[in-house]
């Protein structure tokens, strides 16, 4: 009994590790919830709880009670975060990055957009809103074209993931609405707009300036086109643009002046 004792009185505390199943950690019911949502170690988890206030509000079944006690999981186990938050920190006083190098949140990559279509309707494979963007980025073959084309989804998806914490499957008319005046002038100043830097340099921002009327137009065409093209793949139900009911009276949603690929900003 005494060797006993001795045994457990040295005997390391278990430490929760970053990659450790959620099962381990947490209550069974919560662990259950967290991975049907795809949440299946405590990386992913923390990629959630530092971010938002109401992070597990696009849960199923996780309601503040459950959401308290793994926030105070967390708070008893801080180096579990303290990386994570670093890292948000360190990206300060952006949080934008270029397209090749974007990793979008789990709860704003679109694989639960509020406008995605049925599943099983869908032509494409394409889980995310990330990858039916590249799909639609593939049709066209001219490298001129594609990062024209790259450059406006890029900008589009960064907008509604930072400013309106948005899939860009979940975006409504009244998102549309604030993008097209954010066009005018992107703000934060210092988070979207910068000179010009390689795509590799932390000092690259997705503009160069507020675009012009002209720059405002051919933006806005070429993402009705993207839009118009992940409608006809049954992948989103709509355009989220205010004026696409008027696209069959020959008007373009998004805008109503014609496209203008010059002056359109950082590339």
């Amino acid at each position: 009994m005494a060797a006993a004792i001795e045994h457990l009185r040295n005997a390391t505390v278990p430490v929760p590790l970053i990659g450790d199943g959620v099962d381990l950690w947490l209550e069974p019911r919560v662990a259950v919830v967290l991975r049907n949502a795809g949440i299946k170690t405590l990386a992913d988890l923390t990629l959630r709880v530092p971010r938002r206030r109401r992070w597990w509000v696009d849960i199923d079944g996780l309601g503040v009670a459950g959401a308290r006690r793994i926030e105070a999981f967390f708070a008893a186990h801080a180096d579990l975060t303290d990386r994570p938050r670093a890292l948000l920190v360190a990206q300060a006083p952006s949080d934008v990055l270029p397209w090749e190098r974007l990793v979008v949140p789990q709860e704003v990559d679109g694989s639960k957009g509020l406008h995605r279509a049925p599943r099983a309707s869908c032509v494409l494979r394409a889980n995310n809103d990330y990858e039916a963007a590249r799909a639609w980025l593939s049709l066209h073959e001219a490298p001129a074209t594609q990062r024209a084309y790259r450059k406006e989804a890029e900008r589009l998806i960064l907008w509604a993931i930072v400013e309106r914490g948005l899939a860009l499957s979940s975006l409504a008319t009244e998102d549309a609405v604030a993008y097209r005046a954010f066009l005018r002038q992107p703000s934060p100043r210092a988070r979207w707009i910068g000179p010009a830097a390689p795509r590799t340099s932390a000092e690259w921002r997705p503009f160069a300036g507020g675009l012009s009327t002209r720059s405002r137009a051919y933006a806005l065409s070429v993402l009705s086109s993207m839009f118009r093209w992940l409608i006809e793949q049954r992948y989103v139900l709509a355009n989220p643009s205010p004026a696409s009911r008027s696209a069959a009276r020959g008007r373009r949603p998004w805008t109503r002046r014609g496209p203008s690929p010059r002056g359109n900003g950082s590339s």
